[in-house]
């Protein structure tokens, strides 16, 4: 399971200008069952999206594809966490 924070850089003004890609790409992650989170890092500071079902090397391959990435919007880090417990909702992230 991965946190993928995706935090304002340099080119924050132009977050406009690339946000239908990068809402795209939010659907795309998704659709292919890769993503099961997405929001707003608090206060303005950029986002943050839960992924799971999927590599380190993958998740860094999609996260490089993220116009806000590649416009230097954003600044991503990726945390990979190896989940021990979960509430019973959540077991699917155990298995």
């Amino acid at each position: 399971m991965f946190i993928v924070l995706l935090k304002f850089s340099g080119n924050k003004s132009n977050a406009g200008q690339f946000m239908d890609g990068h809402n795209e790409w939010i659907k795309h992650g998704f659709d292919d069952g890769v993503f099961l989170v997405a929001g707003s890092l608090q206060p303005n500071l950029g986002g943050g999206i839960m992924a799971h079902n999927t590599s380190l090397s993958e998740l860094q391959n999609r996260v490089s594809d993220d116009p806000f990435v590649v416009e230097n919007v954003v600044s991503a880090e990726i945390i990979e966490i190896s989940p021990a417990k979960a509430d019973g909702r959540l077991q699917f992230l155990l298995d």
